[in-house]
């Protein structure tokens, strides 16, 4: 099935105090930034330090992405966990919000778990939740969850859950896989996103929906232009752009470079902020990181003015 137009989500990056406090406001109007350029809100994705935030933080925050006008047909939020629990009230909250879905990591702990266990952890999941506007979205992200998602586990999961379980996340960087998810699934509207703008062409033209991309933070406007426009005869040269700049951004530690591009381009120094483990860049990072992005005229239009 063929998409007329693609979707690009982006795992929005969340806003920090100095305190290391989650900055409510800022977060909201970072939302607001986004989805003016067209981009939906996979809140609490890896690129959010979404596993350094707690539950009560996530519900809070997406509390205030409502309250703040946010519209939850645009927002999709990382509701995986490892502790079943944590998964459940967090899936629990969201769609009482009225999201459009939810993302979901497997419970990433444990290595080498079957997909008997990992089939329990989700049934277990839509069961407790227990909610028919429940909309779950896998995320498979071997490379760092060491936890894959079989094609036999998609399988089983929409065969007991085919209203619930509606679409994947492949940050494999596979594309083999990308290709073998939408050629498995796709005909009957099962939703396969790329984990990179860097095969958004390709998985469009295959019949996938669009991809969830770290990028989308800083480069949303091009990253939608292109996924609105795929058919169109400059497709090839606008892919070619957006992987050049994801190549950059790429030379460094992702979300720290993200973090202070953010910073840059509003104006806010805060939002160089990260939660440890993860460390800001340093000001050599910064100055490379800086002049490369000047030296291929990057910008993010409209965020100072957000």
């Amino acid at each position: 099935m063929s998409h007329a137009t693609g979707r690009v989500w982006s795992p929005v990056i969340t806003p920090f105090t100095a305190e290391l406090a989650p900055d409510r406001e800022r977060f909201v109007a970072q939302c607001r930034w986004l989805l003016d350029n067209d981009v939906g809100l996979a809140v609490f994705g890896t690129n959010s330090e979404a596993n350094s935030l707690s539950v009560e933080e996530k519900s809070q925050l997406l509390d205030a992405l409502i309250e703040g006008g946010i519209p939850a047909a645009r927002l999709m939020p990382g509701t995986g966990a490892s502790a079943l629990p944590d998964a459940v009230a967090l899936t629990r909250h969201a769609v009482a919000q009225g999201v459009e879905g939810v993302l979901m990591l497997p419970p990433f702990y444990y290595k080498g778990v079957s997909d008997e266990g990992l089939f329990r952890y989700f049934s277990e999941v839509i069961e407790r939740v227990g909610d028919a506007r429940l909309r779950i979205y896998l995320y498979h992200i071997p490379p760092v969850s060491q936890v894959p998602l079989s094609l036999a586990l998609i399988e089983r999961l929409l065969k007991a859950y085919p209203k619930n379980v509606v679409g994947v996340k492949d940050s494999s960087g596979d594309w083999s896989n990308t290709q073998a998810m939408i050629d498995n699934f796709a005909a009957d509207g099962f939703q396969v996103y790329a984990g990179s703008e860097h095969f958004l062409l390709q998985t469009l033209r295959a019949g996938g929906a669009g991809c969830i991309s770290a990028t989308a933070n800083v480069n949303p406007g091009p990253i939608s232009a292109l996924a609105k426009a795929w058919q169109g005869a400059d497709a090839d040269a606008q892919q070619a752009a957006l992987t050049n700049t994801r190549k950059l951004f790429e030379r460094f530690p992702m979300i720290p470079a993200l973090k202070a591009a953010a910073a840059r381009y509003s104006g806010i120094e805060e939002w160089a902020q990260v939660r440890p483990p993860l460390v800001e860049l340093n000001e050599q990072q910064r100055q490379d990181l800086f002049a490369i992005l000047d030296e291929a005229s990057f910008d993010m239009p409209g965020l100072k003015d957000g």
